[in-house]
C-alpha cells in the first residue's frame, strides 16, 4: 500500500498528478489506514481546491506533479 493518495487534474489538456500523504489524510480528515481512499472521496472538494491553488501558483515538484502539504489545506 502506498502512503500517498493521488488524484489527477487536467490543465490545458495536460494531466497533472496531485498527491496528498496518508498522514495528512489521517490528521485532517480522520482517514482510516484500511480504506484511505474513502476519505479522499469524502473530502475531494477540499483536496481539489488545494491542488487548484498550487497549480495556479505554479508550485510543482521536479516531476511536474503537485504535492499537497498540511499547510495547503
Amino acid at each position: 500500500m502506498t502512503k500517498v493518495a493521488t488524484i489527477a487534474a487536467e490543465v490545458d489538456k495536460k494531466r497533472i498528478l496531485c498527491r496528498i500523504s496518508l498522514e495528512i489524510m489521517i490528521d485532517r480528515y480522520g482517514a482510516s489506514k484500511e480504506d484511505p481512499m474513502q476519505s479522499v472521496v469524502q473530502h475531494r472538494e477540499a483536496i481539489q481546491e488545494a491542488a487548484r491553488t498550487l497549480i495556479e501558483n505554479q508550485v510543482f515538484e521536479e516531476d511536474g506533479s503537485v504535492l499537497i502539504r498540511a499547510s495547503d489545506i
